[in-house]
């Protein structure tokens, strides 16, 4: 089926849409995005992406009237015929007629397409532990995503789909993704900092815990925690609640059928997916 795409509020085939060579968003990443989940052509939690992109454009002084992006996300969906998928979203600051690290108050210019997606299929993934080298603020959801693309790939090598990253021997989070993991029959997750970023569905799983009253504790952990780990679960938009069965290059004792996990994923698919 071919891809639908939208700029700037015009839904076109994507190989009709054309980009200048001089927009920000190609010239220095100068933009934000938002990947937003869809089951049944109905959106999942759009409110609480809209409020995170909102938060990602104050944050990097991005000129753009939220409410233009909602209706160009909900265009997308409406003119597409995917009952299940993600729309990825992201705005940038514009187009320059010269290049220059000092931006003026262009029109923000919008970009989305849409994607078919099956949120069923996640197997136990292999993970590799690596040190956070990205920027300091990682709680905006740009695209300047190249510590993530570059140690991503170093993992692959590896045969792993995911890392885990640490700053300091502190976790953060994952390449694409959030984490949890269980100790002694308590849940346990990095609390959010700018180091982190507030994932949608590690808000959803938050809400899960406390409906099904289990211990949890949010804090600031280490690699010695992974280590006594009993199980890792990974969290995203396209993951959903993924366990982890191997960290190739620590030595741990995952139970990927930890009742805790099933528990919360089982609520998460009864929740948003039903």
């Amino acid at each position: 089926m071919p891809k639908i795409a939208s700029y700037n509020g015009k839904v076109d085939l994507i190989e009709n849409i054309k980009i200048s060579p001089m927009s920000r968003a190609f010239l220095f990443s100068d933009s934000v995005y938002e990947v937003i989940s869809f089951y049944k052509n109905k959106f999942i939690d759009l409110e609480t992406h809209l409020d995170r992109l909102n938060h990602s454009l104050n944050e990097t002084k991005i000129s753009c009237s939220i409410e233009d992006c909602k209706s160009e996300i909900e265009k997308l969906l409406n003119e597409s015929n995917f009952e299940d998928g993600y729309i990825y979203y992201q705005v940038s600051r514009g187009v320059d007629s010269i290049r220059s690290h000092f931006f003026d108050e262009n029109d923000c210019e919008r970009f989305g397409f849409i994607e078919e997606f099956s949120f069923f299929n996640q197997l136990p993934l292999k993970v590799m532990l690596v040190e956070d080298i990205r920027w300091q603020r990682c709680d905006i959801k740009s695209t300047s995503l190249l510590g993530n693309v570059l140690q991503m790939n170093d993992a692959k090598s590896a045969g792993c789909k995911e890392i885990i990253m640490h700053k300091n021997d502190e976790l953060t989070e994952g390449g694409a993704s959030n984490i949890f993991f269980v100790k002694d029959k308590t849940i346990f997750t990095p609390k959010l900092s700018s180091n982190i970023l507030p994932g949608i569905t590690r808000h959803q799983v938050l809400k899960i815990i406390k409906d099904q009253k289990l211990d949890f504790e949010e804090g600031s952990y280490g690699i010695d925690d992974l280590k006594e780990a009993s199980s890792i679960w990974l969290t995203s938009t396209t993951k959903g609640i993924v366990c982890v069965e191997e960290i190739v290059n620590l030595e741990t004792k995952i139970n990927s059928e930890c009742q805790l996990f099933k528990i919360c994923k089982n609520a998460f698919i009864k929740k948003y997916f039903s």
